[in-house]
């Protein structure tokens, strides 16, 4: 668990879990909206070398290129939707070469994986204040601490 308190500190937090991250990995946020998951993607980005990351809740998916690559997506508008809406990003394609975070993805992570490292940003008691957990689901996220 990890106590922050500004969305510069939730940048630092998604920079310490990129820098553990590599192609194949796939991170699923929860969290409601404003709570800080495309501040933490930003984090990770900057940790990959890539600048310039913004929500993609109307594309619903961004591609970006750095010392690995990222897929990030807001399947926020999927919800509710059919599974072949997903199926359509075709993101089982990127994921033996890419990283590939996914807000609101909870029902449709494992459609991708079996494995995968489940953060959840909550909010805390001050204005600016998160509580993140996180939860690895297979041996690759054994011993995995924020």
């Amino acid at each position: 668990m990890a106590l922050v308190r500004s969305p510069e500190a939730m940048k630092d937090l998604g920079r310490h879990i990129g820098e553990n991250l590599h192609a194949g990995d796939l991170v699923l946020l929860k969290g409601d909206l404003g709570a800080g998951k495309t501040a933490l993607t930003q984090g990770i980005g900057a940790a990959l070398g890539i600048a310039g990351i913004t929500s993609p809740t109307f594309v619903i998916s961004r591609i970006h290129h750095g010392k690995e690559g990222l897929v990030h997506v807001d399947a926020y508008r999927l919800v509710g939707e059919p599974m072949a809406i997903f199926d359509d990003l075709d993101l089982d394609s990127h994921l033996k070469s890419s990283i590939i975070v996914i807000e609101w993805g909870e029902s449709f992570v494992e459609r991708l994986a079996d494995t995968y490292l489940e953060i959840t940003i909550e909010f805390g008691s001050g204005e600016n204040d998160r509580v993140v957990t996180s939860k690895g689901h297979g041996s690759r996220w054994r011993g995995f601490d924020l």
